[in-house]
């Protein structure tokens, strides 16, 4: 605010007597004009250097000095004033209008914006040679190159509602309207280069970067889109420098030890031309090679520094301009530019002999060393930013400029023919307001030749469209630019940044991409965990936990599988779990199949054997029907077993545990019936008389009736809460366990605990009739069963509770088998020891204790 308004008291006040305001004064020279019906202001940074005189307030400070002459930017200066011929001399656009313009050098410099700013306004300015001498006729400026110079100007010209046009202004703070209502460029905003160059970084996987930037509006407005639009990104910034064009060599060269040292090998550069320069200068001192460059579109195409002594550093270079295109005609008209045509234009003196490093006669009288400038040099044997029109791009901005004034104006003074006449309203005069140039620019929707679509959105913006450029050499070992990728803002988010399929050049032309991270990539499996006091970007890698998984390299986090699945070995992928039931192929299924079917196979040879010998005395004894029952349901009971081996299904589950319950009544039944039997037979007053008359009835009766006691329970069972096929997955988290629940937990009870109390009545009552004579001592034998029976049983049910998974049907089974061989060998043994072994004891005498034997 001082200087603005320093500036203003320098433009409307006294010119004499204030040293600081002589100082404002120095750079803002008219260097190049033309008279018009309409005068369009050009600012431009035609030297990119100035002095800084030091600031005493007690002398008269030295007036600034620009020098050092821009190549780059004087052809955005004739490209401007080519577009202007061009419409000058077009019979369709403006026919009675006359464009005029008035060419200002900024330098780069905010100072001198400021005065050009003033000059711009008052018309009262110094120039090189000749005074533009009238009251000022701008209603439209073309500039600044730069950001800040660009607002600085804003700030004056905007209060009279001046529209400014910049083509090289990116700061996204220039779309502020409310700020900078008459701005407008045809470049677009760096909001859109910065979220472009963070998806570029993103892309090639560089999530460790370092920047530098320019110490103005351009570089740190720009720098912090990037970092914004970074984070979001997922990429981190090890350090961050600031450059400015006025800075110490010393202050330079800490900045380039600053990047040398970074552990990225990565450099985000958002710089000017300015800053640019001697960055480089001091980057190719200190060999700073093996950097991989991203640069913003300020300087990425830039034609001077494309040389030999640059490429060792800047070889394979990224970054985003905008399209370049062909403008036809201007090459030739580039070509055309001479001293001649302005004698008194000591700008175009300086640009020629700068171009041909030689000097007119007036410049020679010191310089004996010097060669001579004739004039009549040709530019065409001269290779530099100025004569190369390959790269059209920031000079196509211009063009756009100035044809977007004069369909502005063409439109305010509806110029459209009718009829084959211009339209009478189409002339210039002295009413026609600035404010309406403000207004249709607003508006403004047309094509160029090329068929380029040129317009403003609401922020004065245009579209933002960029190329991704590689700085790559070519068959002569010349650097040279090559689109390898597109961005378009206007797309959908995916679809924004797109690669082309050409090859890309590294840093130091490697062939491989280099890898630019703070942590190795966290492999699929693992997940990053943040190190305290890093940035996120620096990680350890954790393994993912039991299942969990990630899937993807760098993953923030580990994600639980579903409670179906489980993860593979090494946590990548979720995979069903596996599904756990006692099957008939695994070694314990077999197993236990086989002894199943050796326990039947068994008991339906003790059968045969039985049935061969039923006519002898022992069978008779043993009461032979009740033995045959209870080998059948001893066959029965092993089984049964089978049903719980396999895949448990509705009925398998049903059918296991009612038929286990049912066949082992059976067969406790029979025993308990034998038990009864003996202990009458041996308490009877007449045994042979009533055992076979009265026993064999009660047995029978004995027997069904206590199997249909268990078949009611298994009835209410299956009626009320049947079993049912379950998954288990609460057991065991890495598997799914398949087993029978169930149903009811009473039912189950129930039915074991009526087989437990059938079980303990013949122990009891086999228990008591343990000394009956030996030769006929069947409770003996059927205590030992029964011992066996309940020791299995009563062990079976922490086993059973405690099993996990397919163990606790394997207890189960183990328990069937057990009690059923208890059974099985314990009682019928002893028979078959004396039918096979001792047939001579298998008589009536010996069975009816005829023979005198100590009992025990």
């Amino acid at each position: 605010m001082l200087l603005l308004l320093l500036g203003i008291l320098g433009a409307f006040g006294e010119e004499d007597g204030d040293p600081l305001c002589q100082m404002l004064r120095s750079p803002e020279h008219c260097l190049l004009s033309k008279e018009g019906d309409v005068t369009i202001g050009g600012v431009f940074s035609i030297h990119s250097q100035i002095s800084s005189p030091l600031l005493s307030f007690t002398d008269t400070p030295n007036s600034l000095t620009c020098s050092r002459i821009n190549f780059r930017e004087f052809r955005f200066v004739q490209t401007m004033i080519f577009a202007i011929e061009e419409i000058n001399n077009s019979s369709s656009l403006l026919p009675n209008v006359t464009l005029g313009y008035k060419v200002f050098d900024s330098c780069g410099s905010i100072m001198a914006s400021m005065r050009v700013a003033m000059a711009l306004l008052n018309g009262n300015d110094t120039t090189y040679g000749k005074t533009c001498s009238e009251k000022s006729s701008i209603h439209t400026v073309i500039g600044a190159s730069e950001s800040s110079s660009t607002i600085i100007m804003l700030r004056t010209l905007g209060a009279f509602q001046i529209p400014v046009i910049s083509h090289f202004a990116t700061c996204a703070c220039l779309s502020d309207k409310t700020k900078y209502p008459t701005f407008f460029r045809t470049i677009p905003s760096d909001y859109y280069q910065s979220r472009a160059l963070a998806k570029l970084v993103k892309h090639f996987g560089w999530t460790w970067v370092g920047s530098v930037r320019s110490d103005n509006d351009y570089g740190n407005n720009g720098m912090v889109a990037f970092a914004d639009a970074a984070r979001l990104e997922g990429v981190c910034i090890e350090y961050s420098e600031t450059i400015s064009r006025l800075d110490t060599r010393e202050k330079v060269a800490r900045v380039v030890s600053v990047i040398r040292r970074g552990t990225t090998r990565v450099l985000v550069a958002f710089l000017a031309q300015g800053e640019m320069d001697i960055l480089i200068e001091e980057a190719v001192k200190q060999n700073l090679t093996g950097l991989q460059w991203v640069g913003s579109e300020s300087w990425i195409t830039a034609g001077h520094l494309a040389t030999q002594r640059n490429t060792a550093i800047l070889t394979g270079s990224l970054g985003f301009t905008i399209r370049k295109s062909n403008i036809s005609g201007l090459k030739e008209f580039l070509l055309r530019v001479s001293p001649s045509q302005d004698s008194q234009s000591s700008l175009l003196k300086e640009f020629w002999e700068t171009m041909f490093d030689c000097k007119f006669d007036s410049d020679l009288e010191n310089q004996a060393n010097d060669r001579q400038c004739s004039g009549s040099e040709k530019l065409e044997n001269i290779g530099n930013p100025y004569t190369d029109v390959s790269e059209l791009r920031i000079s196509n901005n211009v063009y756009k400029a100035v044809y977007a004034v004069a369909h502005t104006i063409h439109n305010m003074l509806n110029c459209e023919k009718t009829g084959g006449n211009v339209n009478p309203s189409c002339t210039w005069t002295n009413n026609s307001k600035r404010v309406q140039v403000l207004k249709y620019l607003k508006e403004v929707n047309f094509s160029l030749k090329s068929g380029e679509r040129v317009y403003f959105d609401q922020n004065g913006d245009p579209a933002a469209m960029y190329e991704l450029v590689n700085w790559q050499r070519n068959r002569a070992g010349e650097p040279m630019f090559v689109t390898v990728g597109n961005y378009e803002a206007s797309l959908p988010n995916k679809k924004q940044f797109t690669m082309n399929g050409i090859n890309i050049t590294w840093a130091a032309e490697s062939r491989e991409r280099p890898q630019s991270v703070c942590s190795a990539s966290c492999l699929k499996g693992f997940r990053q965990a943040t190190i305290k006091g890093k940035p996120v970007c620096c990680f350890s890698c954790i393994p993912c936990g039991a299942g969990e998984i990630s899937n993807a390299t760098d993953s923030a986090e580990c994600n639980k599988c579903l409670l179906q699945f489980w993860s593979n070995e090494d946590h990548s992928l979720c995979v069903p779990k596996v599904v756990e039931f006692l099957s008939f192929e695994e070694t314990m299924g077999a197993l236990l199949t086989a002894i199943s079917l050796f326990g039947t196979s068994l008991t339906l040879i003790v059968s045969v054997v039985f049935f061969h010998f039923r006519h002898t005395p022992l069978v008779k004894a043993s009461n032979s029907e009740l033995s045959f029952l209870l080998l059948f349901s001893l066959t029965l009971c092993f089984l049964c077993s089978l049903t719980f081996i396999g895949s448990p299904s509705d009925w398998s589950c049903m059918l296991r545990h009612t038929a286990f319950g049912i066949t082992f009544s059976m067969c406790m039944s029979c025993v308990l019936a034998k038990t009864v039997a003996v202990v009458v037979a041996f308490k009877a007053k007449l045994p042979k008389n009533t055992v076979p008359q009265c026993s064999l009835p009660i047995q029978r009766t004995s027997v069904f009736g206590c199997i249909l006691v268990q078949v009611m329970v298994c009835v209410l069972w299956l009626t009320l809460a049947p079993p049912f096929p379950y998954r288990n997955t609460e057991q065991s988290s890495e598997k799914i366990i398949l087993e029978c629940a169930l149903g009811s937990p009473i039912g189950f009870w129930a039915v074991l605990g009526y087989i437990g109390l059938l079980a303990l009545l013949c122990f009891i009552l086999a228990f008591l009739a343990r000394k009956l004579p030996d030769n006929f001592n069947e409770a003996k034998f059927i205590t030992f069963s029964m011992l066996i029976f309940c020791a299995v049983w009563i062990t079976f049910i922490p086993a059973y509770v405690s099993s996990p998974g397919k163990f606790t049907v394997a207890v189960e089974i183990f328990a069937i088998l057990a009690s059923s061989f208890g059974l099985l060998f314990c009682i019928f043994a002893p028979k078959l020891y004396i039918l096979l072994l001792k047939p001579e004891r298998n008589t009536k005498m010996n069975m009816m204790g005829k023979t005198q034997r100590k009992s025990l």
